[in-house]
This record gives structure tokens, sequence and C-alpha cells, in this order.
């Protein structure tokens, strides 16, 4: 049986909208290093496709997009800025820092890049979750204490949403840190999701 040309354009006018619709969504970038990129996990796996399906089963239709990049520094952040601007986020979950501190680097030079990233997203008026993070005990207490301190006063500057440290909800579960002591496991990155969420439920709406 011929179906009517009426259905056939408006099913037409339909997969058309389809893109449109999803164009719509407004953006949530997850900006970050090897935690974020899903370094050790498979594809599929990341913090941000967890984040993804808590979103979409809560009623907040946000398309997440993964920016993560492995072994990137706060300079390598501020050097990307311009790719994540072109993206017209909402909102940006900033991860970075934890490879300055494994490298050693000044916390002034930490301090310095960070405050870049978000000055620059205050200005572009995007909304930001900061992430932050610790290092391992053999840093050395004098050391931990300045590069925590680069969070919490970028927090109290720019007010954004705030983790002080991302993995507080997994340190002390099995199996949510890989062999190499860093990074999370599929399990690991699935509670990330849930501490981000968590904190980004201010920054929502549906």
């Amino acid at each position: 049986m011929d179906v009517p040309r009426r259905i056939i354009v408006s099913l037409w006018l339909f997969l058309l909208a389809i893109p449109a619709i999803a164009a719509d969504r407004p953006v949530l970038v997850c900006f970050g290093d090897s935690i974020t990129a899903g370094y050790g996990v498979q594809t599929g796996q990341a913090y941000s496709d967890d984040l993804q399906e808590k979103l979409d089963s809560h009623g907040y239709h946000y398309k997440v997009i993964n920016q993560g990049t492995s072994g990137a520094t706060t300079k390598d952040a501020v050097a990307s800025l311009p790719s994540i601007l072109h993206l017209h986020p909402e909102i940006v979950i900033v991860e970075f820092g934890g490879n300055d501190g494994l490298r050693g680097l000044p916390t002034d030079q930490t301090h310095k890049n960070l405050d870049t990233v978000l000055s620059t997203l205050a200005d572009a008026h995007i909304k930001v979750l900061l992430a932050g993070i610790t290092l391992p005990p053999d840093y050395g207490p004098d050391y931990i204490h300045a590069f925590e301190q680069v969070f919490r006063d970028l927090a109290a500057k720019y007010h954004p949403a705030f983790v002080p440290m991302i993995y507080k909800d997994l340190m002390h579960i099995p199996n949510t840190i890989q062999n190499d002591g860093i990074h999370p496991t599929a399990k690991g990155a699935d509670i990330l999701a849930d501490t981000l969420f968590a904190a980004l439920k201010p920054l929502l709406h549906k």
C-alpha cells in the first residue's frame, strides 16, 4: 500500500529536526587531564560517560562532552581554552593540577594558570565546577598543603561549585583505583560521577 505523501513529508521533517533538537541541549564540558580522559579504562567508562547517564536518568537534558587529555598540565589547560569556548558550554568541570603536582611544579605557577582558566570562563559567563585533588604523602606536608591551598584560594575568589578532593568518596572503597595508584577504575569513575553530579546540582536546570 502506498504511503500518503503528507505522511512521508511529515516523517522527513521530523527526522530533519532531530539534529536541531540535540543541538539545543546545553553543553557540559568535562575539561581535564587523564582522570577526565578515562586513562586505563575502556571506551565508555570514563566518569563523563557515567555523568551523562546520571543526568539523563534524572531528567537533565545536557550533552556531556569529554575534553580530557592525558598528561595535561594547567599550562596545557590555558592553551586549550579557545577550543573549550568554541563549544559554547553552559557548564565546565575544571579538573587540572594533578600533573603539576606530580611533577613538583611551583604551586604559584599552578595557581596562575588555573586563575586564567577560571577568569576566562567567568568572563564568558560559563558556570564552573572546580575539582581539586591532593598528592601522595611522599611529596611532603609543606608542598601538599601549598598545592591543596591553590584550589581553596581559587574557590574563594571565583565561587564556583567546588569539590576540594575529587576522590573523596572512593578513597576507602576497594577496586576503585587502578594499579598505578592514580587513576580510577570503571567502578571508581562511576563514583566520581556521583560525586560530581551532587556538586553540579545547583548549576543544573531542567
